[in-house]
């Protein structure tokens, strides 16, 4: 290869490196075109399974400032550059791989961190981002529901405060009434009634 084609390479995996979510570094030795092809095919949506030459990879990771990869680039290696799902790349790989142990995980990076081969088998075990969201989404609905009633049930309680108040008032009411109508009654007989007259 051409110097030249050499930098290109460099330059446009580093890009990859760089537009990536995350990446996994796999030595794909004894897999034929075939199962390449099936797993590339599984990967799609998620990420693109590259084939790549340890020297160039290397060059590109350091351009990038990749550290994740260090020690782990010899024999015949593949990248799976992730550009969706995370969790749903981690488990096309590992899932691709018990059928076909030849496939081997070697190393990781999500989000700017290095991760090892066993902890990219336990992001596979995680579930879908959709399935986190769908969760979260149901218990912070819970918590707004429980947030509500609690917010709810004191002002329920005051109007049902307020209410037995006003119904005391009310039945108490007519006793006033007519307690002030006899004090009206009365001081009215009193002043019909005539003065004795003066002796």
């Amino acid at each position: 290869m051409a110097r030249p084609d050499k930098a290109a390479t460099v330059a446009e995996l580093a890009d990859r490196f760089r537009d990536s979510n995350a990446a996994v570094l796999t030595e794909y030795r004894g897999l034929t075109v075939a199962q390449l092809t099936t797993l590339r095919s599984t990967l799609k949506e998620h990420a693109t399974y590259t084939v790549v030459k340890n020297t160039l990879t290397k060059l590109a990771a350091k351009e990038a400032g990749v550290t994740a990869f260090d020690g782990q680039l010899a024999g015949p290696s593949a990248v799976a550059f992730v550009t969706g799902d995370p969790v749903e790349a981690a488990k096309g790989l590992r899932d691709f791989a018990r059928t076909n142990p030849q496939l081997v995980i070697k190393a990781g990076l999500l989000d700017g961190n290095a991760m090892t081969a066993d902890e990219i088998r336990q992001l596979a075990d995680l579930e879908s981002r959709e399935v986190l969201l769908a969760k979260l989404a149901g218990a912070m609905k819970a918590s707004l529901t429980k947030a509500a009633y609690l917010f709810a049930a004191p002002l329920s309680k005051a109007v049902r405060t307020v209410d037995a108040l006003r119904e005391k008032l009310e039945s108490e009411a007519p006793a006033v009434v007519t307690e002030d109508a006899a004090v009206t009654e009365n001081t009215a007989v009193a002043q019909e009634v005539p003065a004795a007259p003066e002796s």
